[in-house]
């Protein structure tokens, strides 16, 4: 692929290599030849085999666990293709670590998120080609462009396939109050109603619920969050749609699954039938349970990306 004389290149580090072979697929491209290893020391080696002089060079990084491990590998692969004269460098990060770190919650606090922003654009990165940031406003923390992706639309067109014409018994829920904005505009491309957790977190990964805002009795109810962590708020959330709204069925979809701590052990035993994640973080085999149903980002980011190289809109995808 080549579209107007410059050069399109797809690099990947560790944190997500399938999804970075898809997307390469997708836009009929190989994998950038590179390699990422770990001394024994545990200092970062990127080794880049072809050329990148006057290319312009995108990396497919996801900064999550092992976060501090997929960070540095992203920055020192930056600072290798930047060093080896490629013309723009966009970093790819389908789920972008820190970003629950945005603000100062109390007093002498660091704001993690503008750090990790500040580094990436060190590095030298030209731009910034994320999905579905924790905090919206986290996009103004970099001096460089970002694009910012989301997936509700794959999450809602995979559901409306699911809930065909049986569309009557459905309600879309908000597991917390933050999540409102979220949830209203993914039921509104599905056209359902809406009802909202109210609940009190006591301290961080535990949350209480308090009380249901709407109607869910009698109902199915898809629980819609941007990311599963340790499932606290996601299966307390379930468990009060059942037991004290009386919902008939449970069914969740988020764009990142975290899945860190007891999440399995949580997601089994909570009334969840099942759980739509996009592959934005690739789930280990030892946490892929029959709850999961994975569907794939690559065509997004690939039409994406294609965009940024022929210089066309971003947003338009989402009109």
């Amino acid at each position: 692929m080549n579209f107007h004389g410059k050069g399109i290149k797809i690099f990947t580090a560790n944190s997500n290599i399938t999804v970075a072979k898809h997307i390469a697929n997708a836009l009929r491209l190989p994998l950038g030849k590179a390699d990422v290893k770990t001394f024994s020391d545990g200092e970062i080696s990127v080794s880049l085999n072809e050329s990148v002089r006057g290319s312009d060079c995108f990396i497919v990084q996801s900064t999550c666990n092992p976060v501090n491990q997929n960070i540095m590998e992203l920055l020192i692969m930056i600072d290798a293709i930047k060093r080896a004269s490629a013309a723009r460098i966009t970093a790819v990060i389908p789920y972008f670590g820190y970003a629950r770190q945005d603000r100062k919650a109390k007093a002498r606090d660091p704001i993690s998120a503008k750090l990790v922003a500040d580094l990436i654009t060190t590095a030298g990165a030209d731009r910034v080609l994320t999905m579905d940031l924790h905090a919206p406003q986290i996009q103004g923390f970099f001096n460089i462009p970002v694009d910012h992706l989301v997936g509700a639309p794959l999450l809602a067109s995979f559901i409306k396939n699911r809930i065909a014409n049986d569309k009557d018994n459905y309600v879309v829920v908000s597991p917390d109050l933050g999540s409102v904005t979220r949830v209203r505009t993914f039921a509104s491309r599905l056209s359902l109603p809406i009802a909202i957790i109210d609940k009190r977190r006591q301290r961080a990964n535990v949350s209480e619920v308090m009380n249901i805002i709407g109607d869910v009795k009698g109902k199915k109810v898809i629980l819609v969050d941007d990311m599963i962590d340790t499932a606290g708020t996601l299966c307390n959330a379930a468990k009060a749609v059942v037991e004290k709204g009386g919902a008939t069925q449970v069914f969740a979809c988020a764009t990142h699954g975290v899945l860190s701590g007891p999440a399995i052990e949580r997601i089994q035993q909570s009334p969840i039938n099942e759980i739509y994640l996009l592959d934005t973080i690739p789930i280990p085999k030892d946490k892929l349970i029959d709850k999961f149903n994975i569907l794939s980002v690559a065509s997004l980011f690939a039409e994406a990306i294609e965009r940024i190289y022929e210089d066309m809109p971003v947003s338009s995808m989402f009109n």
